[in-house]
């Protein structure tokens, strides 16, 4: 699974970070720490793996659907074996269905059985005598499944869990298709069949889909047959031969174009909607290369016979790695002109849901508390991807950027990776879970060795092939490769919380010619073992030392020939820490020009970021780096400029200009473009009519919008109304914000309504220029439809911080000012919404 937190989408992202780098010889072998304390009192109830009484074999399906009631109507031949000890009973998971029959099946004869059906959830079935364990014994259920009336809650990462969705199934939305699909992850799979809905089951598969014939299908596994059905209908028929969790059972119904590929031998194939069917290769052709990568790197062959994604409308989360059958939310479909515009933070969900096909589907979680296994690998998979196909600095700033997510919220470091104690399944699918398990990965594969770390993940996959592995697993695979126990490993970053804060301070011995450097743990509870290593940089040239720190507050000496201008602590930027590094600014413009990656130089941006008002030397970092080799970090320096300040806005702004002329990457295009919006200088209302008129990217034109907003805001507002019918996201948002600067209130509608007809990014996208528009709505009754809007974000989503957001955009100085000068329903509005979201659960 792959979600699309609202937190990435705003940007709320703060503190250092991780990168990737080579990997060095392993550290010597270290004795096991005790299990650090996650928290004071586990928070929730102790979550067992499921209890094994029976075990699934084999699940036949046959679904026909009622698109006008949203209806399925099944019947399901479930094959189980009773595990360990004889029974005489079965219990399913099977929600908000009509259990029309329930039999056991002897050939092809039904003998009718006794069941209950509790809660509409759970249905217990007497099966008329006793089974051993392994005797196989087979039960025939015909239902209708009712996914539009059942009541389930989602979660932060999957908003809904019912199953089984029909999209526009009346066609009453022009424009939009006619689609039915599954989500599984994490019970939803026992919304439309009857199964034991847990991650440590497996089962092969048939399903017999009747669909209308106009309609292409895909389910997992191989299309066996295709039958007509009567007037205008098909069946067709989906096998799966090898065993996988019900979780990962999938079907999608539209009109799909399917795009062909191949991988040695194997099918491998794209359905998208025919609008965006030319583009399936420029979207998905490096599946292939991934695939080859992939396979070769854990030397396990993708296990599978086939390799399918789909995109579909109205997804509940980001994408889900359904067996053979991987399904996508729809912001990764695009035309040729919006992947003009993508960069690999969105192509890597791709890598993502292709790496779970080895840990997630060939190798399941054994419970959800264990979902590490699954999803820190899959979040490790794509800087794995990067690093291949983009180089390492590629590689660099997507770990960089994922480990900030979770550095920037304080609340998950009470959590631990594998977590036994919580209250409800959803809560696993977090910043933990995801950006931070997939940095503890790198920082582990640092530790042992590309070549060891990567034997120990080929035997855990060979050793659980089929089966359900554990973060136990994982280390004992680890652990047989390297020779090395790692417990304390396991210990500190999987079975317990949070992460060191470190501050690091120097000293140069002169008398002795040897530098101190003193590296202090001032986090709550016992102190991280950790090693890593330190450059000492004299005449250009860096000396390494590896060192292991296992106290709270550490000092290490490196005798040097002089003093060094750099000391560079966790010199390979693999660490899950959180510092504040005390060096001078000096030591850091001596790290960019000197240090070999991308975290070094993102780390002295940051910090001429903060020195650039006091310090000259902070503003020169700064105006170099916007012609660094690497075109994020020029998106950064562009991004660090503080243009409130006169004397940056001075210098910059002739460097910006010189940039944009030869500046060909489009996300750093739109950056400077920005930036001279910010300038407000009429000279540039040319430029950005220009880039306006001529860039074949959305993002670039959106950006010129609306710079020249800012410096010619009625011709603005005159190209704004000219592409309000421009459903482009970055257009979209363009004209908005426009509207914020140069309209009124009869602009409203046009934000309102495109607002609410986004999905969640394209909300977030809007947010901006929701509040900009505030001050331009005097009308309490239009006013507070804004402020509505806002406050129902910051409350949907506080878990991942977007209440700070949303209270930043309503307490800003313009709003603040505007509604204090304006009619008091406004302030008050205001103060209420506030409220509100602070004390929102």
């Amino acid at each position: 699974m792959k979600y699309a937190s609202t937190l990435g989408l705003l940007g709320l992202l703060a503190g250092p970070a991780l990168g990737q780098t080579p990997t060095p010889p392993p550290a010597p072998p270290a004795p096991p720490l005790p299990l650090r304390d996650a928290a004071p009192d586990p928070v929730g109830p102790y979550r067992a793996s499921a209890t094994k009484i029976n075990d699934l074999v084999h699940t036949k399906l046959a679904v026909k659907f009622d698109y006008a009631k949203r209806y399925l109507y099944g019947q399901a031949w479930v094959t189980l074996k009773p595990h360990g000890y004889a029974t005489d009973s079965l219990r399913l998971d099977a929600k908000g269905m009509d259990i029309k029959a329930v039999a056991l099946m002897s050939g092809t004869q039904q003998t009718p059985l006794k069941f209950t059906y509790t809660d509409q959830n759970n249905l217990y079935i007497s099966l008329g005598r006793s089974f051993k364990p392994g005797e196989a014994y087979t039960v025939y259920l015909d239902y209708i499944a009712k996914p539009n009336e059942l009541k389930v809650k989602g979660s932060a990462a999957i908003t809904d869990a019912k199953g089984l969705y029909f999209i526009n199934p009346d066609s009453t939305t022009k424009g939009k298709p006619v689609q039915v699909w599954t989500q599984g992850e994490t019970e939803g799979s026992s919304a439309w069949f009857p199964t034991i809905d847990r991650p440590n089951q497996k089962s092969t598969e048939e399903i017999a889909m009747t669909v209308p014939s106009k309609y292409v299908t895909l389910s997992n596994g191989q299309l066996v047959s295709q039958t007509p059905a009567g007037p205008g209908l098909r069946t067709d028929t989906w096998k799966m031969d090898m065993p996988h969790a019900p979780y990962l059972f999938m079907m999608a119904v539209g009109d799909f174009k399917i795009y062909k590929d191949t991988w040695r031998g194997k099918e491998v194939n794209y359905y998208l909607e025919p609008k965006y069917a030319p583009f399936a290769k420029q979207i998905f052709g490096n599946t292939p290369d991934m695939l080859e990568f992939f396979s070769t790197r854990l030397g396990v062959e993708f296990p599978w016979n086939k390799y399918a994604q789909i995109v579909c409308r109205d997804y509940v989360s980001g994408a889900m790695e359904n067996t053979t059958a991987t399904l996508h939310g729809e912001q990764v479909q695009m035309t040729d002109r919006e992947l003009i515009d993508r960069e690999y933070q969105e192509e890597s969900v791709i890598a993502h849901e292709l790496f779970h096909q080895w840990f997630g589907d060939y190798v399941t979680c054994e419970s959800w508390s264990n979902l590490t296994v699954n999803e820190s690998m899959a979040d490790f998979s794509e800087g794995l991807y990067a690093e291949h196909k983009y180089g390492r600095e590629a590689a660099d700033y997507h770990n960089y950027t994922n480990l900030r997510r979770y550095l920037a919220n304080p609340a998950d470091a009470a959590k631990d990776l594998v977590r036994f104690h919580y209250g409800d399944k959803e809560e696993m699918f977090d910043l933990v879970t995801y950006q931070k398990g997939g940095a503890v990965v790198d920082m582990l594969r640092t530790y042992l060795g590309d070549d060891v770390f990567f034997a120990g993940l080929q035997k855990y996959l060979k050793d659980n092939a089929l089966g359900n592995g554990e973060a136990h697993q994982m280390r004992l695979a680890m652990e047989a490769v390297s020779g090395q126990d790692l417990n304390w490993f396991y210990n500190q970053w999987y079975f317990g919380a949070g992460h060191p804060v470190v501050t690091i301070d120097y000293a140069w011995d002169a008398a002795r010619k040897t530098e101190l450097v003193t590296v202090k743990q001032t986090q709550d509870g016992a102190p991280f073992r950790l090693p890593f290593a330190i450059d000492y940089y004299v005449n250009g040239k860096a000396q390494r030392q590896r060192v292991l720190m296992t106290q709270a507050s550490q000092t290490f000496e490196m005798p040097l020939a002089a003093q060094p201008a750099l000391v560079n602590v966790d010199a390979e930027k693999k660490l899950v820490w959180l510092k504040k590094d005390n060096k001078p600014f000096s030591a850091f413009a001596y790290q960019y020009a000197h240090a070999p990656l991308y975290v070094d130089r993102r780390e002295a941006v940051a910090a001429a970021k903060d020195a650039q008002a006091q310090e000259p030397a902070a503003r020169a970092l700064l105006l170099a780096a916007l012609n660094d080799k690497f075109y994020n970090l020029r998106r950064a320096a562009v991004q660090s400029l503080d243009l409130e300040n006169k004397a940056v806005a001075k210098a910059a702004a002739p460097a910006l200009r010189k940039l944009l002329a030869t500046e060909k990457d489009p996300n750093v295009q739109l950056e400077i473009l920005g930036a001279l919006g910010h300038l407000k200088e009429k000279r540039d209302a040319a430029t950005f009519t220009k880039y306006l008129a001529e860039s074949r990217s959305y993002g670039v034109q959106g950006a010129a919008l609306q710079g020249l907003a800012e410096v010619a805001p009625q011709q603005a507002l005159a190209k704004a109304q000219a592409l309000e019918n421009d459903d482009h996201a970055a257009l979209v948002r363009a004209v908005a914000t426009t509207y914020a600067v140069a309209g009124g209130p009869a602009q409203w509608p046009f934000i309102r309504d495109k607002f609410d007809a986004a999905p969640i990014s394209g909300k977030a996208s809007l947010l901006e220029g929701m509040a900009a528009m505030l001050p331009r709505l005097s009308d309490p009754k239009l006013f507070a439809e804004d402020v509505d809007r806002l406050k129902a974000i910051g409350i949907q989503y506080k878990s991942q911080g977007a209440d700070q957001a949303i209270i930043g955009l309503l307490q800003s100085e313009p709003v603040q000012k505007s509604a204090s000068a304006g009619v008091s329903e406004n302030r008050q509005t205001l103060e209420r919404a506030v409220q509100e979201i602070q004390q929102a659960k």
